[in-house]
C-alpha cells in the first residue's frame, strides 16, 4: 500500500493533460477576438488526444499504480473507463464545434467546465476510496448544473438547470449522510476494507445508510423516481451538453455505482439488490411507456436514457454475496451496456446536433424526409436507433444479449421476471423508435434546406456509427475489454 503522501505523476499524467487543457482554455479564450473564440475547441481536443496518448502509455507499461495511500489507482479497469470517456470527450468536442458556430458566447466557460466535469469522469474511474469517489462525483456534477443553464437567456434552460441543481443538491446531502454512517460502523473509506468489515454485519440503521448511498447514485444515474431533472434538463440545455449528461455523466454515476455495490456492499448484497431490481424494472417501464407519448426529439432521447438506465441496473439485483462468478457475470454486463450505450447514444445525439442548429425545441415531425434532405444523417440516426432498440448486426443487440444472460444465469424467479421485463421494454421501446424513421424515411421533408454539419461533426457521426457496426462483428475484442472487470470484483474476494 503507498504512503497517502505518495504521488505517482505518471498515473496521474492523463487527469493532469485534462486539467492542463482545461486552465488554457480559459486563458487563450480571453485573448480572442469575438468571432474566433470558438477556437479554443482545439486545445480542448489537444488536450483530450494528449491524455489518450497517456492512457496508451499506461496501458503499454501494464503496471498497477496507485497514489494517496491507494485512493487512487491505476488499473486495467481504470484504464478501460478512461479511454471511454476521453473518447466520448472527442465526440462531445467534435458536437461542440457544430453547435458554437451559431451560439457563441461563453466558450472559455464552457469548455473549461466540459474539461473539467471529464476530469472527475477519470478520477472516479481510478477511485478506490469512498471519499474519493464522492470527490470525482461532484467534481462530474457541479460543472453539470452550470453548463445546463448556459443559455440563460432561455427559461428553458433556467428551468431545466434549477431542477438540476436543487434535486443534485438534495441527492448529495442523502449521499454524503449515507457514506458517513457507512464509515461509523466500519471506520474506513476504502472500498475492500469497508468489504472486510461488512461481512457478516447485520445493523437495521447500517443497512438503511447503504440503501441511502443507492438513493444518492440514482439521481446521477437518472433511475426512476429520481429522474424528474432529466427531460427537462435535457430539453433545455445546449445540445452537446444533453449529450454528455446522457452518456458521459451517466456512464460516470454507474462507474462509481459499479465499485460502491459490486465491491465495499457485496458482502451485504442481500439488502440492495431487491431494491434495485425493482428500481430497475420500474425505471426501463417509466422511461420506456413515456418516450412513447414525446413529440420533441430531445424529450424522446431524454425517456429513452431513462429506459437503458433500468436495463443496466438489471445486472445489479442478481448479485449474491459470496457468488464471485455469477458478479463477474453481472459486472460484465453492466460494463458492456455501458461502452455500447456510449457509441450508439453519441451517434444519435451527433445526427440531432446536426438537424437542430442549436434550437433544442426541434419536434420529431421536423425530421419528415430527413431520408431525402440529408441521407447520410438519416442513416447516423437510422442504425443509432436500431441499435439502442437491440437490433441484430448492431452493437445494442449485445449490449441487451448480455444483460439478459446475466439475469437468466442467476436462474432466480426474480432473476426471470427481471429477464422478461428487459424482453418487454425492448419491445415497447421499437415502436417509438420505429416511428422516428418511418417519419425520417416515408414522411415528405418539411423543408428543402440542406444541412451543413461541417467537418468536424461528420467525423464524429461517421466515427460513431462505424463502431456501432464494427462493435458487433469485432465483438470478441469488445467483450475481452469487460473481461477485466473481474478483477475488481475479485478484490472483494468473494
Amino acid at each position: 500500500m503507498s504512503d497517502v503522501t505518495t504521488v505517482d505523476l505518471f498515473a496521474l499524467a492523463p487527469e493532469l493533460a485534462v486539467l492542463a487543457g482545461a486552465l488554457l482554455v480559459l486563458l487563450v479564450e480571453l485573448f480572442l477576438p469575438a468571432d474566433s473564440k470558438r477556437r479554443v475547441n482545439a486545445i480542448g481536443v489537444i488536450s483530450v488526444l494528449v491524455a489518450l496518448g497517456f492512457v496508451i502509455a499506461l496501458a503499454t507499461d501494464g503496471q498497477a499504480r496507485a497514489s494517496f495511500g491507494n485512493m487512487f489507482v491505476v488499473d486495467n479497469y481504470a484504464l478501460l473507463f478512461k479511454a471511454f470517456f476521453l473518447s466520448v470527450a472527442l465526440f462531445v468536442l467534435f458536437m461542440s464545434y457544430r453547435y458554437f458556430s451559431e451560439f457563441r458566447t461563453y466558450q472559455g466557460e464552457y469548455y473549461f467546465l466540459l474539461l473539467s466535469a471529464f476530469l472527475g469522469m477519470m478520477l472516479m474511474a481510478s477511485a478506490r476510496d469512498l471519499v474519493m469517489i464522492f470527490i470525482a462525483l461532484e467534481l462530474v456534477s457541479v460543472p453539470g448544473f452550470v453548463m445546463a443553464g448556459l443559455r440563460k437567456f432561455d427559461l428553458r434552460s433556467n428551468e431545466g438547470a434549477m431542477k438540476f441543481f436543487l434535486i443534485g443538491v438534495l441527492s448529495v446531502a442523502v449521499l454524503l449522510y449515507g457514506l458517513s454512517i457507512v464509515y461509523g460502523y466500519t471506520g474506513t473509506t476504502d472500498l475492500v476494507g469497508v468489504a472486510e468489515a461488512l461481512r457478516g454485519m447485520d445493523e437495521p440503521f447500517l443497512n438503511a445508510s447503504i440503501l441511502f448511498v443507492i438513493v444518492g447514485f440514482g439521481f446521477k444515474i437518472s433511475a426512476v423516481p429520481f429522474h424528474f431533472w432529466a427531460p427537462d434538463t435535457y430539453e433545455g440545455a445546449p445540445v452537446p451538453v444533453t449529450a454528455f449528461l446522457s452518456v458521459a455523466s451517466k456512464a460516470a454515476g454507474f462507474a462509481g455505482l459499479l465499485q460502491v455495490c459490486f465491491v465495499a456492499f457485496e458482502p451485504v448484497a442481500h439488502v440492495w439488490a431487491l431494491p434495485l431490481g425493482v428500481i430497475a424494472i420500474v425505471t426501463m417501464t417509466v422511461g420506456n411507456l413515456t418516450a412513447l407519448q414525446q413529440t420533441n426529439i430531445v424529450r424522446l432521447l431524454a425517456y429513452s436514457s431513462i429506459g437503458h438506465a433500468g436495463y443496466m441496473l438489471v445486472p445489479f439485483a442478481v448479485v449474491r454475496a459470496g457468488e464471485t462468478e455469477l458478479n463477474r457475470t453481472a459486472f460484465a454486463a453492466v460494463l458492456l451496456y455501458l461502452l455500447a450505450y456510449g457509441i450508439m447514444n453519441s451517434a444519435a445525439f451527433a445526427a440531432v446536433v446536426a438537424v437542430t442548429r442549436g434550437d433544442p425545441t426541434r419536434l420529431i415531425a421536423d425530421y419528415a424526409g430527413l431520408g431525402r434532405r440529408a441521407p447520410g444523417m438519416a442513416t447516423v440516426l437510422t442504425l443509432a436507433f436500431l441499435s439502442l432498440g437491440g437490433i441484430p448486426l448492431l452493437v445494442g443487440f449485445w449490449a441487451k444479449f448480455f444483460v439478459f444472460r446475466a439475469a437468466v444465469v442467476a436462474g432466480t424467479t426474480f432473476a426471470i421476471v427481471l429477464a422478461s421485463a428487459v424482453v418487454i421494454n425492448s419491445v415497447i421501446a421499437m415502436f417509438y423508435y420505429l416511428k422516428v424513421l418511418r417519419i425520417m424515411w416515408m414522411d415528405e421533408p418539411v423543408t428543402d434546406e440542406h444541412l451543413r454539419p461541417g467537418f468536424a461533426l461528420n467525423l464524429a457521426a461517421l466515427g460513431l456509427t462505424v463502431l456501432t457496426v464494427g462493435a458487433f462483428f469485432a465483438f470478441d475484442l469488445f467483450a475481452r475489454a469487460a473481461d477485466i472487470s473481474t478483477l475488481v470484483v475479485a478484490a472483494t474476494g468473494g
